[in-house]
């Protein structure tokens, strides 16, 4: 049981991901949960204001089913299949990040600074919640899918949009993680 409880390793985890995207390629599926946004506005009646939505949402309902089984696994993950483990982060890394006031830095999945209901009060917190989501939201669809959908499935169906999409992800995370984090947290 400990075995299932630990984080999985990348031998286990890579592999099945690889086996699921090429059952989706056998299929002729493609897997991406930005596009489930799109699928619930078009079954809101979202085409009746706008081109972008009208589609055969049908034709996507069984992603809908993915976003379903990752909310119940990632529940029943949290909830029965977790030892409690924590991240394993580089002590210069905790150092760092206790300078910017996160104090659960390496004790803590997440930071409590960030991810408690008490950080919503915050209007500093809000404001990056509310920017950040405009953000994320803005570059998936411009990039026309996010990180999992690129990452996962166009990288593994060979789409140069894909590998670039991807390129542009790294590149926006690592001036993210240090120029931009650095500057909003000190």
């Amino acid at each position: 049981m400990e075995y299932i409880l630990n984080p999985w390793p990348w031998y286990i985890s890579g592999p099945l991901i690889a086996l699921v995207m090429a059952l989706l390629l056998y299929f002729e599926k493609t897997f991406g949960m930005s596009s489930n946004l799109k699928t619930m506005c078009a079954i809101g009646g979202a085409g009746k204001f706008s081109d972008f939505f009208k589609f055969n949402w049908k034709e996507q309902s069984w992603n809908l089913v993915v976003v379903l089984g990752a909310i119940i696994g990632g529940f029943i993950a949290v909830h029965y299949l977790s030892n409690d483990s924590i991240t394993d982060l580089n002590p210069k890394t905790v150092t760092e990040l206790k300078s910017m006031g996160f104090e659960n830095s390496g004790a803590a999945l997440v930071p409590n600074e960030l991810y408690d209901f008490e950080a919503l009060i915050s209007l500093k917190n809000l404001l990056i919640l509310i920017i950040g989501g405009l953000l994320v939201g803005f570059g998936t669809r411009y990039a026309d899918g996010c990180t999992s959908g690129h990452a996962i499935s166009g990288l593994s169906s060979l789409q140069k949009p894909s590998l670039i999409a991807v390129i542009g992800f790294f590149i926006g995370g690592l001036i993210m993680a240090n120029l931009i984090f650095p500057l909003i947290f000190k």
